[in-house]
């Protein structure tokens, strides 16, 4: 490969890599930005129970990357990528056939709202897990070959710009993929949200095909390691407790940003009615990163790697409290939108912008700590954050939810459901508390650590 700064030297693996990541993120956004409204509305699970089963199912999709990551380097990242996209086409499939199924046999009922016929309270609920364990194993392995691939296929000057647009398209797919929930969800009910995941498998399909036939890369290094071999560099990485603190400060990040899921969905359409569009305010996401992470990378190539993500870290508990604002300012619609939802909208922006600071960069710092041929054991690794993020994140979500903003139909008045309802921006504040814990974390934790610069943290 020659070294350039030029996107246009990148390699044909590297441009494959990033496009089926654009389709699986379009696959997975699209299911993810309701999933407590599919467990709940689908299902029959309570808040709390949605959280927590939603909270497993992505803190272990963050938790795997580690191990299957280093698997991924024995097999080959190409052999690693057909094994994801046929595992996650079987788990988008099954979260469409599974409901249809029970439908047929007279437990539930779907259309624009559900009608539970004993599914609500039969083990029968349960049969979703095995099928979310199917997308749990494919996703961690996307976690790690991909931004794997991105490390192995540029080189030390090339790699903020090759994360940049790695993150990039992962934006992008995740634009596209929530643009169809509404939609479906507001013109089909609950019923939109089980055709929903029909549209993800036929996304991971396409990615499926295209690496089959598309995917080859020269990058081979750790190809045909021992378990043994595998065991020493697993024990070696998380013995880094460096790298280990590092992720636990990050967590708080994105313990923010996953209440964009774990929170925000119900929140928005309990606050301001069904009306509300959800997955069109999450949009603003991968929109604003799409549009900045190119730029705000360029700007901050000559800071550290600490130093771009700690101008992230103190944006964020400033976008939790933005997010609360919306029930404080008035009843009055600003600039045509419920206030609720405009609120929500620019604390939204402003994660953006911190996540244009903080991810790319935080990946390249990873990528930098990897030796040749354990590029997917530690990008892997880098992505333990979000399994201690997303854990609490969603559990500690439908908490707050069952306590401040609890589901209306379990209220006999319109009255009864305002007392309910007053502190409900009592939520974000929480999260303001975590924001800046983390980013003051953040700040002694690169006052200890010497930095280097970013080419060779």
């Amino acid at each position: 490969m020659q070294k350039s700064s030029s996107s246009a030297r990148f390699s044909r693996a590297f441009w494959v890599a990033n496009s089926v990541e654009l389709l699986e993120r379009l696959a997975y956004y699209a299911v993810f930005i309701v999933i407590t409204i599919y467990l709940s509305n689908v299902w029959g699970f309570s808040d709390i129970e949605a959280g927590w089963i939603s909270g497993i199912f992505s803190a272990t999709l963050y938790l795997l990357p580690t191990f299957l990551g280093a698997y991924a380097d024995k097999i080959g990242f190409r052999n690693a990528i057909i094994i994801a996209f046929s595992l996650l086409t079987a788990g988008y499939a099954g979260l469409g056939i599974l409901p249809t199924l029970l439908e047929s046999a007279g437990l539930v009922s779907y259309g624009m709202e559900t009608t539970f016929n004993g599914l609500n309270t039969s083990a029968l609920r349960w049969t979703i897990v095995p099928v979310m364990v199917l997308i749990v194993i494919g996703g961690s392995f996307i976690k790690s070959v991909i931004s794997g691939t991105v490390a192995r296929e540029t080189t030390s000057e090339t790699r903020a710009r090759g994360y940049a647009i790695f993150y990039m398209m992962v934006n992008i797919g995740a634009f596209i993929g929530k643009t169809v929930v509404d939609p479906l969800r507001k013109s089909l009910g609950d019923q939109g949200l089980v055709y929903l995941n029909f549209f993800s498998a036929s996304m991971t399909a396409l990615a499926l095909v295209a690496v089959f036939f598309l995917y080859k890369s020269v990058q081979t290094e750790g190809q045909g390691k021992t378990f043994r071999e595998l065991g020493h560099g697993l024990v070696k990485v998380v013995s880094n407790v460096k790298l280990v603190i590092l992720i636990l400060i990050i967590s708080g990040f994105w313990m923010i940003q996953g209440q964009m899921y774990a929170t925000m969905p119900k929140y928005v359409i309990r606050m301001i009615g069904q009306d509300a569009s959800p997955g069109w305010y999450a949009n603003v996401n991968p929109l604003v990163v799409f549009l900045l992470v190119n730029l705000v990378t360029t700007i901050m190539k000559k800071y550290t790697a600490l130093r771009s993500m700690t101008i992230g870290m103190l944006i964020i508990p400033l976008s939790a409290l933005v997010m609360s604002l919306g029930t404080q300012v008035g009843k009055e619609a600003i600039l045509g939108m419920h206030p609720v939802a405009f609120m929500m909208i620019v604390g939204i922006a402003m994660q953006a912008i911190a996540e244009c600071f903080i991810t790319p960069r935080y990946l390249e710092y990873f990528s930098l700590q990897s030796p040749k041929g354990e590029e997917g054991l530690y990008l892997g690794f880098s992505h333990l954050h979000s399994f201690v993020s997303y854990l609490f994140a969603f559990g500690l979500g439908g908490f707050l939810l069952d306590k401040y903003c609890p589901d209306p139909r379990l209220f006999d008045s319109t009255e009864a459901y305002g007392v309910a309802t007053q502190h409900a921006h009592y939520i974000w504040f929480v999260f303001v508390g975590i924001g800046l814990i983390s980013a003051i974390a953040l700040l002694i934790y690169g006052y200890l650590v010497k930095q280097k610069p970013a080419a060779s943290v």
